[in-house]
């Protein structure tokens, strides 16, 4: 989990309820992996990363949306103060790992952005949940939400660089980076594609031998 002692500072007594769901979200995941490794023979998430949101980000977040920037004002107006980043092998696990989630009956889905199959504008690809899940702290029960990005290594790969660029405004010709960064994002879909097909060859193969 990526986050410092200091958070508590500003998030106070939240900072558990935080820290709580992104266990929660852990144990799921986990769950998932052993579940399908033992009836599937493979583990479909190769890596999961937990965070919570930075102090500074949440302040600048909520000063945007016009509010005082007071971790009191958090609920209801910042769904994403906890993070989790899965990290699939291929494309279909992506939304298979997303469709498990979801079918969870104490899990709420409130919104999910689908930038796989509609990526922005600069060639970014993942998938976005925001959920809410009972946490309890003590006799109390809280509705906690947070965001779950779930992509695959070459989307998270693509993604840890583009970042790098976008946050160095004293890079020269940012815009021929752009764009090839967007043709690198084009090819990249089609090669994962092609990863599935020859994985579904390879396992017609063996299928039919085993008979």
């Amino acid at each position: 989990m990526e986050h410092e002692d200091g958070y508590r500072g500003f998030y106070g007594d939240s900072q558990l309820l935080y820290e709580s769901i992104l266990i929660d979200i852990e144990s799921r995941l986990n769950i998932i992996r052993k579940y399908k490794s033992l009836n599937h023979g493979r583990d479909p998430i190769e890596n999961i990363k937990t965070r919570i949101k930075s102090p500074g980000s949440m302040i600048t977040k909520l000063q945007d949306k016009g509010l005082v920037p007071i971790a009191e004002n958090i609920p209801g107006n910042i769904m994403d103060a906890a993070g989790a980043r899965v990290i699939c092998t291929y494309v279909d696990d992506v939304y298979e790992v997303a469709r498990i989630l979801a079918s969870q009956k104490d899990l709420r889905v409130i919104e999910v952005k689908d930038y796989i199959k509609s990526p922005k504008k600069s060639g970014y690809r993942s998938y976005h949940m925001i959920i809410e899940v009972p946490i309890y702290i003590g006799d109390e029960c809280h509705n906690v939400t947070a965001e779950i990005q779930i992509r695959t290594l070459s989307m998270d790969f693509w993604a840890s660089l583009e970042h790098q660029i976008r946050y160095k405004h004293d890079i020269p010709n940012q815009e021929i980076i752009a764009s090839e960064l967007k043709r690198c994002a084009d090819e990249v879909a089609s090669v994962e594609m092609s990863f599935i097909t020859i994985r579904d060859m390879i396992n017609a193969t063996k299928d039919g031998g085993s008979r």
